[in-house]
């Protein structure tokens, strides 16, 4: 069997966005999905930092090629946290997770809200 070697392929983000917001419903759609997009962005990046292909991954986490590529696409997939975990141990990264408080309005002297 070739041993090949993993080269990815550069993915101009930008350019893909600014094409696809012109199709009707993307925009919204793409915002309720802004987590899923970031998650599956840092996924990628990660496994291309460390110069590895899906199948790599997958081995490493005693999965399948298919589970990675699964797991590295938003959409409805959601990953459980010990998933992740295997995925950035795998990528030789760490996972941090975080709830972050949202902002909410002050009343002002008015009694009407006010924002901070």
């Amino acid at each position: 069997m070739t041993n090949i070697k993993h080269q990815p392929i550069a993915h101009d983000h930008d350019a893909f966005l600014k094409k696809a917001r012109k199709r009707q419903g993307f925009a919204e759609a793409y915002e309720d999905l802004a987590d899923e997009y970031s998650l599956a962005r840092q996924l990628l990046t990660a496994r291309s930092r460390a110069g590895l292909t899906q199948e790599e991954v997958a081995k490493s986490m005693g999965t399948t090629k298919s589970a990675v590529s699964r797991l590295e696409a938003a959409g409805k997939h959601s990953p459980s946290v010990a998933t992740l975990k295997k995925y950035a141990e795998a990528v030789g990264c760490e996972i941090e997770i975080r709830l972050l408080p949202v902002s909410r309005p002050t009343r002002g002297s008015s009694g009407r809200a006010k924002a901070r």
